[in-house]
């Protein structure tokens, strides 16, 4: 793509998760099953001499460990588009498929063909080819995508596959030399090795309002099909998959991102584990810190975010957090910005404890707080999305099947969005579909609300009590 003005691409990734065990990635060769994948502890290794010269680095070792892990992701699209010569000799409205296709990189972390890769490698794949380093190629399966972290999992139907080891993202610093891994051009096996730049970068590259963006950024060359690949320390561990970059060109100008190891390899086991990502949320507004602001609040330096807004039964009222409050440190990581905080809430779950230290009127305190879900809760209920998006809810009776001639739908018993009660939705009204799918069950209007999270809103068709039909639309936010 190309623009007038900075353009964010989508490009390289680099970073990663953990799908295996425990003993898969550091004691025995068994394979991972679906079934029974667990979490992959935190490999302890020496940190780097940073004060070693860069003829002094040995690259090759992590070269070696990575090249034949990295894979070369193809994605076959097709699109429906219009077909003005048809239209035009037979008239009407004629469409025709146009076939795209896109390629990419992934990395391969399991034995047993579990491929972590970018998002938007395989969004509205149709086919997916993978190319391994020594050329065998494999269709693969979509496990799962997050358009949010812009992570996504695939699989392919193979055993004693070459795979890289979890680093953990959170101890790398900047200065930190590091190997980018994959296939720019559709030029395989390609490394490039450059420095961590800095950490936390949020470049605003997914508009969603939900995105986490806490960017590894690095020197490294990455090009367009790097998007999926590697990002590896000097031990070979993955540190992040690379993502994007930043050009006026739409190649290579100095600086890529990645998105961290520990939030891909959270997003990654949320996929195998519960079917969907679980988003942990603090439930507070905050707004970075600067000079002046620092003054106001006692604060030394500049690195903080300030609590402007506590929501009401989230998991920082409960823990006691209040407006004004600075918050600098969570657990062992300082938070200097939004996307250190935002990036670190997108490595937890709801029902995960950790430590919050923030600054209180020029006092520093250290609280514990339990991290909770969108909806306020530790865990999570089927008919959460419902509760929230529309209100109580059940399917419809006997009597109201006769009474209308359908077999499908779910009454409104309490409704509680204020914005359908603005359009003018009413207790005992009836969904019968959400983007034309008919819905049969309440269990079956959660999974749709819960699929569709990620769009702006969705539309519902309503039979009213009076027997009409009509369509009113939800913001998804």
């Amino acid at each position: 793509m190309k623009k007038i003005g900075t353009l964010i691409l989508a490009s390289a990734l680099g970073g990663a998760l953990t799908l295996g065990s425990y003993k898969l990635f550091l004691e025995k060769d068994t394979a991972v099953n679906a079934t029974d994948v667990v979490t992959q502890t935190t490999v302890k290794s020496n940190l780097v001499n940073y004060a070693l010269p860069a003829e002094n680095t040995d690259f090759t070792i992590a070269a070696d460990a990575t090249l034949a892990a990295v894979v070369h992701v193809k994605n076959v699209s097709v699109q429906e588009v219009q077909d003005p010569i048809s239209s035009f000799f037979y008239g009407g409205s004629s469409t025709r498929e146009l076939k795209q296709v896109g390629t990419g990189s992934g990395v391969i972390i399991s034995k047993d063909g579990y491929i972590i890769t970018n998002n938007h490698v395989i969004e509205n794949a149709k086919t997916l080819e993978i190319t391994l380093n020594d050329k065998r190629k494999y269709n693969a399966t979509i496990i799962g995508a997050d358009p949010n972290t812009d992570i996504a999992l695939v699989k392919i139907d193979e055993k004693d596959l070459p795979y890289i080891p979890f680093g953990n993202s959170d101890n790398v610093k900047v200065g930190e030399w590091v190997l980018a891994v994959g296939n720019p051009f559709n030029l395989s096996s390609t490394v490039t090795a450059g420095i961590i730049s800095a950490k936390g970068r949020n470049i605003n590259i997914n508009k969603n309002n939900r995105a986490i963006e806490s960017f590894i950024q690095t020197d490294a060359v990455v090009n367009p099909g790097n998007s999926g690949g590697a990002l590896v320390n000097t031990r070979g561990e993955l540190i992040g998959i690379n993502s994007a970059i930043e050009s006026i060109t739409g190649s290579y100008m100095g600086y890529s991102f990645a998105v961290p190891s520990n939030i891909a390899k959270k997003v990654i086991e949320d996929m195998m584990l519960y079917g969907n990502v679980q988003r942990a949320y603090l439930g507070i507004n905050v707004d970075d810190l600067n000079a002046d602001k620092a003054k106001i609040y006692e604060i030394p330096n500049t690195e903080g975010v300030i609590i402007v807004n506590v929501l009401d039964e989230s998991a920082a009222v409960t823990a006691g957090l209040k407006k004004n409050d600075v918050i600098i440190k969570m657990d062992d990581v300082a938070i200097k910005n939004f996307a250190d905080l935002s990036g670190y809430i997108g490595s937890k779950r709801p029902g995960d404890k950790i430590s919050i230290t923030f600054v209180r009127g020029g006092i520093t305190k250290t609280i514990p707080l339990t991290l909770k879900n969108r909806f306020g809760k530790e865990t999570v209920s089927k008919t959460d999305y419902v509760d929230y998006y529309i209100g109580e809810t059940k399917v419809l009776s006997d009597t109201d099947k006769s009474k209308f001639n359908i077999d499908f739908g779910v009454k409104i018993i309490k409704l509680k969005n204020k914005e359908l009660l603005a359009k003018g939705l009413q207790n005992n009204d009836i969904i019968l579909a959400i983007n034309d799918v008919k819905i049969y069950s309440v269990n079956e209007l959660s999974i749709y609300l819960k699929n569709n999270e990620n769009k702006d809103y969705v539309t519902l068709q309503i039979l009213n009590h009076q027997g009409r039909i009509g369509y009113v639309s939800i913001r998804l936010d």
